[in-house]
């Protein structure tokens, strides 16, 4: 336990006015879909994935792992690529990105604008843009 607390004392250490002013711990919803190897994954309960789902299949491997799940499912989460964080309003991607962080998770970040700026690249004209530099994959 104690080496944890440590590991969270250490990342709250670096959280400084440069970390939080440079965005290192952010991605937009465009340079997501840009990245070959991400990893999107979707902490919003059950019942805001049934009523939102964002599957993103053409661009991206997509989780969902709902916010209160994710200690028990942690080896499902790939620790090789950039794991990005979508909820709503970015506050359950806040606590865990820092657990994540601290369990050994070095590529994370939190999707600026939560699933709102993801459907926006979900519109027609940004699908087709996207799809056609891929080569028209559909």
């Amino acid at each position: 336990m104690s080496n944890r607390l440590d590991a969270f004392d250490d990342l709250l250490r670096g959280m400084d006015f440069e970390f939080f002013g440079s965005g290192r711990h952010k991605i937009t919803a465009e340079q997501l879909l840009s990245q070959a190897d991400a990893v999107l994954l979707d902490i919003r309960s059950i019942q805001e994935v049934q009523t939102l789902a964002l599957p993103f299949s053409h661009d991206l491997t997509t989780l969902h792992i709902p916010t209160d799940e994710i200690p028990d499912r942690l080896d499902e989460i790939p620790r090789d690529r950039p794991v990005n964080l979508v909820c709503s309003t970015a506050t359950r991607a806040a606590i865990v990105y820092a657990y994540l962080r601290i369990m050994g998770f070095e590529h994370v970040r939190i999707v600026a604008g939560g699933y709102g700026g993801l459907t926006e690249q979900a519109k027609p004209g940004k699908l087709l843009k996207r799809l056609s530099a891929r080569g028209g994959q559909s």
